[in-house]
């Protein structure tokens, strides 16, 4: 237990609030901001709908979505306890963004029930963040509201982990030479983030991927290996020489590995068996599947974690808030993949390739400038791929995201 954190909790009683830009503090602001006068903008929104992006808070608001089934390395724990992560997401979407998010934990697991909750309440935002939803169940989650909705849903936990991983592999690979077209990667986990990683991946241009679960190496030739459709789906695009065995024989010659599992799983023998100058990034947490300082004594060349106590860490708090206010921003209709890549490059770009070293990849999250960075990134693909509906050129698409990202419109 933690009890300095379990203290800080307590004493604040939560980490979220909700405070008022306007002050009501006589007659006439409290005519002003409710009745009689905010009938006038009700009755502008119900003749011109798209107006409550100008006259409310909807251009601003996020809603963060969990049902409590895959919370952080805790598992199946309910919305209840799903509520702190969900909150303390709420503060980082505002302390490096400026995003106004608010948790909603829903007490079903039923993706209908989910899917149909999130379609009734979207009038309320201008975006939705799916967070700790299982897998399988939170493909379709997603993939149903991106179809019913035109508000970008993100499941992060899937896509911010893909954007943050490919872009401290890019780094991490100026620094040993290879290619990512050339490299091997062995991958265990292959759910929410590893799936998406692997997806990744694969349209970033690494042709060799070995996946492995808890029933082995995924091999499209044993049915057996594959847990679910999205298994069966996975396993016709990876693996291409055939491999079949436990994660010690997918890891074996390896030049990268990727763990989103669980803690212990990979030893020191199995670094010493990858490729020349290995890459590592075992990001289970709280628990990595090797710790830093095992792996670097086997060999290991650069290693990353998800932990903020350890170098290169990989963390979607790089990746969420950026990208969500340079959707908001621009009022994009989608997060599509031309967004995500910019992401991906506004991140691997950001650290000159002269500070790129073993133990500096990726930014720390405090490095100033990153969420604009991403969000900057993020607003202009959005434009260019069409899915925006402010269309701004690029030099006023910067000053609106740094209106947006420093104070309230």
């Amino acid at each position: 237990m933690n009890n300095e954190a379990l203290e800080l909790h307590k004493k604040f009683r939560g980490k979220l609030e909700v405070k008022s830009r306007v002050p009501v503090n006589n007659q006439k602001m409290l005519a002003l901001a409710y009745t009689p006068g905010v009938a006038d903008v009700s009755r502008l929104i119900h003749k011109k709908p798209d107006e409550v992006f100008n006259y409310t808070n909807r251009w601003n608001a996020v809603a963060i979505v969990s049902d409590g089934s895959a919370v952080l390395g805790l598992g199946n724990i309910g919305p209840e306890a799903a509520l702190p992560v969900m909150e303390g997401k709420a503060v980082l979407f505002k302390e490096f963004a400026n995003v106004d998010a608010y948790p909603l934990c829903i007490n079903t697991q039923d993706p209908e029930k989910i899917v149909e909750f999130v379609e009734t309440v979207s009038p309320t935002f201008g975006g939705v963040n799916l967070e700790d939803i299982a897998s399988p169940q939170c493909f379709y989650i997603e993939k149903a509201l991106r179809e019913k909705l035109d508000i970008p849903v993100f499941h992060d936990d899937q896509h911010g982990a893909a954007i943050i991983i490919l872009a401290a592999l890019k780094n991490a690979l100026k620094i040993t030479g290879k290619k990512l077209s050339e490299i091997k990667v062995a991958t265990v986990g292959i759910g929410a983030a590893g799936g998406a990683i692997i997806k990744m991946l694969l349209a970033a241009g690494v042709k060799n991927i070995v996946a492995c679960d808890k029933n082995g190496i995924l091999n499209k030739e044993y049915p057996e290996t594959l847990l679910n459709a999205f298994h069966e789906e996975i396993a016709l695009l990876i693996n291409p020489e055939g491999l079949t065995g436990t994660l010690k024989d997918a890891i074996r010659g390896a030049d990268v590995f990727i763990g989103t599992s669980i803690g212990g799983l990979v030893n020191k023998d199995m670094v010493k068996s990858m490729a020349k100058d290995p890459i590592v990034f075992a990001v289970a947490n709280p628990i990595p599947e090797i710790y830093p300082d095992e792996a670097k004594e086997a060999g290991a060349r650069i290693v990353a974690t998800g932990r903020s106590d350890f170098n290169n860490q990989i963390n979607n708090v790089l990746v969420f808030p950026g990208l969500f206010r340079g959707a908001l921003s621009v009022r994009a209709r989608d997060i599509n993949d031309e967004m995500k890549l910019a992401a991906v490059d506004a991140l691997a770009g950001f650290l000159p390739d002269a500070e790129i070293n073993e133990n500096k990849i990726i930014p720390w999250a405090f490095d100033p400038g990153v969420g604009k960075a991403v969000a900057v990134a993020v607003a202009r693909a959005a434009v260019d791929s069409g899915v925006a509906r402010i269309m701004p050129d690029f030099e006023e698409l910067k000053k609106i995201i740094d209106k947006d990202i420093s104070q309230p419109r």
